[in-house]
């Protein structure tokens, strides 16, 4: 990504969309640090006495494994004797980005904190992670209904305890599922045809201890999983901008946004 030690804070937000950085970047009232490397886009500066990194990750799991080890490489491995660090620094990475609903009571212009993912993609299976009791049940859950995907295997991961104490005031909480692409991986098509175009409605059936599966992306679960391998602490803030039950857009979906980013500045420059 072009970064070098020292360019990046310990609190850092993630957005998909390299345009999506300078939204977050405006509201800083200083900038130290601005670098582009292919679509992951990074400025670093200050919102008063608090220290921020924004990022872009692009689209999809494959970019999170990029971003998040080699920003975990930035604070703790030491770039002159290339070995790992004795004194472990955690970091703290904020999602924020744009969803579609599978919950017909969470709609539009509405906020979905991820207390959990699921992932459909195959990021985790490459890592040794540890899940805990939750994540195997949901895990097992989540298999069950994908049984039209037999060959899909999914993970469960879990966002950081005290960020969602921190980000829950901000709207509902849920579980989240991160497909590994747009079309077919989210059981849309243009010419291809999927093999399911219902398994999605089928995950929105899954819930654990009165967690609903409640929307879909594309990061969320990858972000969760790295963050927990690396040490780190990772909370995903979902700007509902369609609610695919009730086939609803947004009608104001940059204002939105916006809003979204600016509640998410307001709190972390709180805590």
């Amino acid at each position: 990504m072009n970064l070098k030690p020292g360019d990046i804070a310990n609190d850092i937000i993630t957005v998909g969309d390299p345009g999506r950085v300078d939204k977050v970047a405006r509201h800083f009232d200083r900038i130290d640090v601005e670098v582009t490397k292919r679509e992951f886009k990074t400025v670093t500066g200050w919102i008063g006495s608090k220290r921020l990194t924004v990022i872009s990750t692009g689209i999809g799991t494959d970019n999170i494994d990029i971003v998040l080890t080699e920003l975990d490489a930035l604070v703790n491995v030491d770039f002159e004797s290339r070995t790992q660090k004795t004194e472990h620094t955690a970091l703290r990475f904020i999602r924020i980005g744009t969803s579609g609903s599978l919950d017909p009571n969470l709609d539009v212009n509405e906020v979905l904190i991820s207390d959990m993912a699921i992932g459909i993609d195959g990021l985790m299976h490459f890592y040794h992670l540890e899940h805990s009791e939750n994540e195997i049940k949901l895990n097992k859950r989540a298999k069950t209904a994908l049984s039209n995907l037999p060959n899909i295997i999914p993970y469960a991961t879990t966002a950081s305890p005290s960020l969602i104490t921190i980000f829950s005031p901000l709207g509902k909480n849920g579980i989240t599922i991160t497909a590994t692409g747009f079309y077919g991986p989210q059981g849309r098509s243009i010419i291809a045809s999927p093999k399911s175009a219902t398994f999605l409605d089928d995950l929105a059936t899954v819930e654990i201890d009165r967690l609903k599966v409640t929307n879909f992306e594309m990061e969320t679960a990858g972000i969760y999983g790295m963050a927990s391998i690396l040490g780190h602490e990772a909370i995903s803030i979902n700007a509902i901008i369609a609610n695919r039950i009730h086939q609803t857009f947004s009608d104001r979906p940059k204002e939105f946004v916006e809003k979204v980013i600016k509640d998410s500045l307001r709190i972390l420059c709180n805590n």
